[in-house]
């Protein structure tokens, strides 16, 4: 292909503007995480997965406490009844779509902390997804608790990575900050030869800077898409789905959970030692219609989990990962006039992976003595995100959430 050829070509394509991108300081591209794994030597220790929620998920709905008739009477409309949900005990069940979670949680695999909130709920998606990721309920911070933890190891860039278009403040430190990598490949028609295609991407002697750049970034969108399709050197495991577009709301997070996970998972399998990353599934923010909403989307994210766990547990670095889902909130008891519910607070968190040791922890809130008709808080989420910091990432959990001490919890082993 000619120069001026090509040169319109990624021009037209806007591949020039991901390059130019690159130069920002957060910003990564996939190719450049890759080069900086060993497979001799794999990663340097455990990994976490961070999966937000977006939009603040129901929690009652998700982790469903069936045999309390006060649940049936305050929803009669979006309860599930007891024969439909998947039974963990004998009063608390998953959503009757989490068939995954739920053989996961057979295998003990699968960690239910019940009742998470923090002091002194806020109802606003945005200064409540802002504590959690900052760690400070108390007061507005600056940096997020993770990347407080890169501050204090001085981390190099491609620590902490997540796999969305913004960076979000839980990777936010004062000197060190997370990378960003968009998991948005390069999606061809039908009719068109990859094998030509990919000859834009390929650098040519004495070519501009940009130019070059722009290349190299059009490349990386095709190993990004041959990665998230699963045509890549290593497969994506049986059962991954196909996933819904979901309507966008203002309240963040991504579509395409399984995209995501599979560009971690192979970063994990080839070595890459990255030791957190975000990844996010958005639309919880369910006031109307909420049975049908969640349901799609809670299947997206047990077929997501469940792919990945099972692609994890073929690697021995993919046994040391763990995955913690959290949402910003939960949502109100009692259901609103449109068949769906508003801003609450507490719900449960889910954690996840090869070293968790599962069960149920915490204690489930009682839904007839409410605050406003909200649920008490039994967890603090610094306890969950604490045991996390302490396990995963051997990190003295106390140094990074504003004076509390977090107190451990047993769904990870000690250090």
């Amino acid at each position: 292909m000619d120069a001026l050829t090509r040169r319109r070509f990624l021009l037209a394509s806007g591949v020039t503007g991901a390059a130019a991108l690159a130069t920002g300081g957060s910003a990564l591209a996939f190719s450049e995480l890759l080069r900086t794994a060993d497979p001799a030597t794999g990663s340097v220790g455990d990994t976490l997965v961070l999966v937000t929620l977006y939009g603040g998920n129901d929690g009652l709905n998700t982790v469903v406490p069936y045999a309390d008739p006060a649940y049936h009477a305050s929803r009669p409309e979006l309860a599930y009844p007891a024969e439909r949900v998947l039974p963990l005990n004998d009063s608390l069940g998953l959503n009757p779509v989490l068939t995954g979670l739920k053989r996961l949680w057979d295998e003990r695999r699968l960690a239910v902390v019940l009742g998470v909130g923090y002091p002194r709920p806020d109802r606003s998606h945005f200064r409540s997804m802002d504590i959690w990721q900052t760690g400070s309920p108390k007061a507005p911070a600056t940096t997020g608790w993770v990347g407080r933890w890169l501050d204090d190891r001085d981390a190099p860039v491609g620590t902490a990575v997540s796999f969305e278009p913004v960076l979000p403040p839980l990777l936010v430190g004062r000197r060190r900050i997370g990378s960003c990598v968009s998991y948005h490949g390069l999606d061809l028609p039908p009719w068109a030869d990859e094998r030509l295609v990919a000859a834009l991407g390929r650098v040519e002697p004495g070519e501009p800077e940009m130019q070059a750049r722009a290349a190299s970034a059009f490349a990386d969108l095709l190993e990004m898409g041959r990665v998230i399709r699963g045509t890549d050197k290593i497969t994506t495991s049986p059962g991954a789905v196909t996933e819904p577009v979901v309507p966008a709301t203002g309240t963040g997070g991504e579509s395409a959970l399984s995209a995501q996970l599979a560009l971690v998972a192979r970063c994990v399998e080839v070595g890459v030692p990255t030791r957190v990353y975000s990844v996010s599934l958005g639309g919880f923010d369910t006031h109307a219609d909420e049975l049908s909403t969640q349901e799609l989307l809670l299947r997206q994210l047990d077929g997501a989990l469940s792919s990945f766990t099972a692609r994890m547990a073929r690697s021995e670095a993919g046994r040391r990962v763990t995955i913690v889902v959290y949402s910003e909130f939960g949502r109100r008891v009692r259901a609103n006039a449109s068949d769906g519910t508003d801003h609450g607070t507490a719900g449960p968190m889910l954690v996840l992976g090869g070293r968790v040791v599962g069960g149920l922890y915490g204690e489930q809130p009682s839904l007839t003595d409410l605050d406003h008709g909200d649920l008490k808080a039994t967890t603090d989420f610094r306890d969950v995100f604490g045991t996390a910091l302490a396990s995963v990432l051997n990190a003295d959990p106390s140094r990074y959430f504003d004076g509390y001490e977090p107190r451990p919890l047993p769904f990870l082993p000690n250090g």
